[in-house]
């Protein structure tokens, strides 16, 4: 298996701004360090459904069992959500590493700990998009917590630092973070991947492709585009090849057939174009 090589030090830097919203201002100007910020939205929607359950509560009506059951159902749900939205949270990023404070998670992480940091979007699920995550890959000897995922291009043990939903920063204001004090250590594959090969949002209708399968195979082929080998992106391409000759399941609910169609041959072009620079290069 290929490692890339990491400098001992950060070997990049982003300019920022002070009117870059969301981050600290002195994070954008070139300050010492960055500091995540916790979405707010989970805090708002537990106190909607502890007030809600309040108010189902304090207004009687006819039906009143299935009521108060529904009301302390939603009271107790809010509860349990708002300690959690209330809980102690830190992520901050600097040059001698991360700080972190999170359920499961209290440490400063030196960046002589740290192997790999990838920005990476999960697979979608039933058409969707789940929201990025931070990965982080320790260097060898190294215990953080339990293995809790994998690297998405070498399949090394890795940790989920964060979901990036947690946070009121959006992703490319955390890449550029990352990016400004981990240097070589940080790989945005999410940007990578829509580098690589961009793809639209397919509609979805009655009795189309499986998305799941769809999904499957333009990770695969993105992936292979951004792994720069040419044997992954030959075995990518036949992959991809062989199950649409063999024809894609249809599901009752699925992508629209030809879309598609009109993206996995965009795909397969597209790795067949980098295996023939590859020739071109070799020659």
């Amino acid at each position: 298996m290929t490692r890339t090589t990491v400098p001992d030090r950060p070997v990049s830097s982003v300019p920022g701004s002070a009117e870059d919203a969301g981050t600290d201002a002195t994070v954008m100007n070139g300050g010492p360090s960055v500091e995540l910020r916790r979405n707010r939205g989970a805090r708002a929607l537990a106190l909607v459904c502890v007030l809600g359950g309040v108010l189902l509560l304090v207004y009687p009506s006819n039906g009143a069992l299935l009521r108060t059951i529904i009301a302390v159902g939603a009271v107790a749900l809010g509860c349990l959500a708002l300690v959690s939205a209330l809980r102690p949270f830190r992520f901050r990023i600097d040059a001698e590493g991360l700080s972190i404070r999170r359920p499961g998670l209290r440490r400063e992480i030196p960046w002589a700990e740290v192997d790999a940091l990838v920005l990476d979007d999960p697979p979608r699920r039933d058409g969707y998009s789940a929201p990025p995550r931070l990965l982080l890959v320790p260097v060898p000897g190294v215990t953080l917590e339990p293995v809790t995922a994998r690297h998405p291009l070498d399949g090394r043990p890795a940790i989920e630092l964060l979901v990036l939903d947690q946070v009121r920063e959006q992703p490319e204001q955390v890449s550029a973070a990352l990016t400004r004090y981990a240097g070589g250590r940080f790989v945005d594959l999410a940007a990578l991947r829509r580098a690589a090969f961009a793809t639209p949002d397919l509609p979805v209708g009655l009795r189309g492709y499986r998305m799941d399968r769809v999904d499957q195979m333009i990770r695969r082929g993105q992936d292979a585009l951004v792994s720069g080998d040419a044997q992954t992106r030959q075995a990518a391409r036949g992959e991809i090849e062989r199950v649409c000759a063999a024809g894609l399941p249809v599901a009752q609910r699925g992508y629209s057939t030809l879309q598609t169609d009109t993206v996995l041959d965009a795909l397969v072009a597209a790795l067949a174009d980098q295996q023939s620079t590859d020739r071109e290069t070799a020659t």
